[in-house]
């Protein structure tokens, strides 16, 4: 079928432009809607055939109808974003997946343990509830991105059914910061398989999670299991939800309750691997890597699965601009394209043969033949080299801000300073409390590779005084 224009929104004015998809957003909490819908059809006698509704829609409907819908590409003029992120509604929107999505998890758990599902069915629910749980962590990154303690805690609690909280410490402070890097243990390498991925990313970033959030509270003279670990805060829930329903359901609820978690992690995993894959932010001549920019990440505009996911495979713009609602994420030309959604990729992922097929040969066309710039499997490095490199000398896609600008010496009269991604001001009367920086912590003993605490794209060395 035909895709929809490629046409971004450049010169609109703000009082006339309207977000076609105000009302299509709402897709995004009608996934778990779906699934508490049939679980509880299922427990009033319907057919348990109906388990297989949400897996059905979301790995077979979504493919299908991005393929036939296509792309959307528009942008909303910049002068309309300011009110687009203002907009409650579109908060309201992702408030409204949690408590479909508890419920899900409860019955769920119920059916699963005293519904007498035959085999298929049981798999289905436990599909059905790792799939909700799964995209609720879509939801916790949403959520988790934002600066208000409310938004942030309701990141939470979207991460407990996945026993997977620690993802809001190393994906913010840790991805974010190494994304496309060797260091980053969700950036996956050309050449890897996803099977050899998973392993390495999730114990990678459960690794990350720990020491970030140990060397925050050793400056606040804290140990790493103080109850202000935010790791510990998160499991915590994850440990209640899961003891509670222990006690209430049995042995067999708790065995049903891993199964959808191993598959609803799972599914963010998956997603991870095809993010990135094979994107390498280069090094410069000061040691640093460059700056993220959209040409770091796959980007997908297929409408439908975006609509489901809070508009996350915009992942280009969501890089370089972390705490930018979805409602306002951005199509960039220049950003590597996805052939199709995530629906169908992940599907793809899962067979690394296929996945080597479609995705190779778009590494290698984003870097114009030169693999050395790329991020490969070290296994299958020279395969790779001898297989793809065509021009070894031709330059990498790049925009006119590869090289990284060196950061001013601050005026010494400065005593704010303003990171150049987002809104976050470094006041030294304030310092940063939360991080480890108490109120008169002078400017320069920050430490150069200290992120900006809200976005993590920017670094002290990028931030700018504020002159009075």
């Amino acid at each position: 079928m035909g895709t929809m224009q490629a046409t971004t929104v450049e010169h609109a004015d703000r009082d006339t432009w309207v977000d076609g998809k105000r009302w299509l957003w709402l897709l995004s909490p009608a996934l778990p809607l779906l699934g508490l819908v049939s679980v509880l059809a299922v427990m009033t006698g319907a057919s348990r055939a109906l388990l297989w509704a949400l897996p059905i829609v979301f790995y077979v409907l979504a493919p299908i109808l991005d393929w036939w819908i296509g792309e959307d590409r528009i942008n909303a003029p910049e002068s309309a974003v300011p009110a687009l992120e203002a907009d409650h509604y579109y908060r309201r929107i992702v408030y409204a997946y949690l408590p479909s999505q508890y419920l899900v998890t409860i019955l769920g758990a119920w059916l699963a343990v005293n519904g007498h599902l035959p085999w298929w069915a049981l798999l289905g629910l436990v599909a059905t509830a790792g799939v909700t749980n799964g995209v609720g962590i879509n939801t916790a990154h949403e959520l988790g991105h934002k600066t208000n303690s409310l938004e942030r805690w309701l990141a939470k609690l979207a991460l407990a059914p996945v026993a997977y909280g620690h993802f809001l410490v190393e994906h913010n402070k840790g991805h974010h910061k190494n994304v496309a890097t060797p260091e980053d243990p969700a950036s996956s390498r050309m050449g890897e398989t996803f099977w050899a991925f998973l392993p390495r990313t999730v114990a990678g970033s459960l690794k990350s999670a720990w020491r970030i959030e140990a060397e925050r509270l050793a400056r606040l003279g804290k140990g790493p299991w103080s109850i202000g670990n935010e790791n510990l805060q998160a499991w915590g829930m994850s440990l209640l939800l899961f003891g509670a329903l222990t006690l209430w359901l049995g042995p067999w609820g708790l065995l049903f309750l891993a199964a959808q978690a191993v598959l609803g992690f799972s599914l963010l995993e998956v997603v991870n691997y095809l993010e990135h894959y094979g994107l390498l932010r280069q090094k410069l001549s000061d040691g640093r890597y460059e700056r993220c920019q959209p040409r770091h990440s796959w980007n997908s505009n297929h409408v439908v699965t975006n609509l489901f996911l809070f508009q996350l495979q915009r992942h280009s713009d969501h890089h370089a601009n972390p705490t930018r609602r979805y409602q306002a994420l951005r199509h960039f030309d220049d950003s590597p394209q996805l052939p199709s959604g995530y629906s169908a990729m992940l599907m793809i992922a899962y067979l690394s043969p296929l996945w080597f097929k479609v995705m190779d040969p778009r590494v290698a066309a984003h870097y114009r033949g030169d693999l050395s710039k790329a991020h490969l499997h070290a296994p299958r490095r020279e395969q790779l080299l001898a297989r793809w490199s065509v021009q070894k000398d031709a330059p990498a896609e790049a925009g006119n801000d590869t090289v990284q600008a060196a950061a001013d010496a601050p005026a010494v009269t400065a005593s704010r300073f303003a990171c150049p991604n987002c809104d976050y001001v470094y006041d030294q009367s304030l310092g940063c409390a939360h991080e480890g920086y108490p109120a008169g912590t002078p400017w320069a003993d920050i430490p150069a590779s200290w992120p900006c605490p809200q976005c993590a794209v920017r670094e002290k060395v990028d931030f700018r005084p504020i002159l009075d």
